[in-house]
């Protein structure tokens, strides 16, 4: 099947998306954690099914119940994954679900993503997309960096700190209930030839500062890719491809903070940073083993 774009593949989803959506697209303190919408989920299933081929997998299977075995034992379990496009969440609910066997399935239905304001108010089909799956919404401080009137600013500002307290607070509450957080470290999709597009955000450390147990995921093969007007999501083209996911080995989050932070020179000015960027060359060399693995599969085929 010849690759299309996302409102051209699945213009006839959209009408269903909205009706079936929640339309909470304007984020207040109020409603940071928006549960699943199980209508939603139902037909973004449908569209993995459509586009993820037979041979893809999801390898580390041991490292997920070493992983759900941790927090079911009451410790605070936190997720970090690369993000290539909008089908990286649903790629791992979908894989969790369904070649994760039920170690898998019980982490999948403990998983809340968290997700920036971008994804929730920008586009609407965008947001009802995102509905499928459990989140929790912050104001990432990317956000405010872009605005320049100061009056602006301030009352941005203010609205994001409203926001991100409620959200730590929701988080907090969540983990309490064995959920399980999942988050991109990088913060945004990466894009090829915009390196910086794959640095982590040093707020990440807070997250892992805050957690028990982490674990890394890697992606190889994209359902879903970012086409040459990044701004716009429904442009992203959409491919059938073998994909594959790998769960890395279970971190313990202080030893590994302290490991980082004992390594770095004491002159070192951003030490948060330097706790991101090892997580960063983790996944990054899980991603390289993997895609020389999958690019001789691809050449043989």
């Amino acid at each position: 099947m010849e690759p299309q774009p996302l409102k051209v593949r699945y213009r006839h989803l959209f009408k269903d998306l909205a009706a079936l959506s929640r339309a909470e697209n304007n984020i207040t303190e109020e409603n940071v954690f928006q549960p699943a919408n199980k209508d939603i989920l139902k037909i973004i299933t449908g569209m993995l099914e459509e586009n993820v081929l037979p041979d893809s997998e999801l390898r580390g299977q041991e490292h997920l119940r070493d992983f759900l075995s941790r927090v079911k034992g009451g410790q605070r379990g936190l997720i970090l994954m690369e993000h290539y496009s909008n089908f990286d969440l649903p790629g791992f609910y979908y894989f969790l679900q369904e070649k994760g066997g039920e170690a898998g399935r019980d982490i999948a239905d403990r998983l809340v993503a968290i997700s920036g304001l971008k994804l929730n108010e920008d586009n609407a089909m965008v947001s009802a997309w995102a509905e499928a799956y459990s989140r929790i919404i912050i104001y990432p401080s990317r956000g405010l960096a872009s605005i320049t009137d100061p009056v602006k600013h301030a009352e941005e500002d203010a609205r994001s700190k409203k926001i991100n307290f409620a959200s730590m607070r929701v988080m907090d509450r969540l983990r309490k209930e064995g959920k399980v957080l999942l988050v991109f470290p990088s913060g945004t999709r990466y894009r090829p030839g915009k390196p910086e597009t794959r640095r982590g955000v040093r707020e990440i450390d807070s997250y892992i500062r805050l957690s028990d147990v982490m674990m890394p995921v890697s992606i190889n093969g994209n359902c879903l890719r970012i086409s040459d007007k990044p701004e716009d999501m429904l442009e992203d083209m959409v491919y059938q491809d073998t994909i594959i996911m790998e769960a890395g080995p279970v971190l313990e989050c202080k030893p590994f903070r302290e490991e980082v932070l004992d390594s770095v020179p004491e002159e070192m000015e951003d030490k948060k940073q330097a706790v991101v960027d090892r997580v960063m060359d983790i996944l990054l060399q899980m991603h390289e083993k993997n895609e020389a693995e999958l690019t001789a599969r691809r050449n043989c085929g």
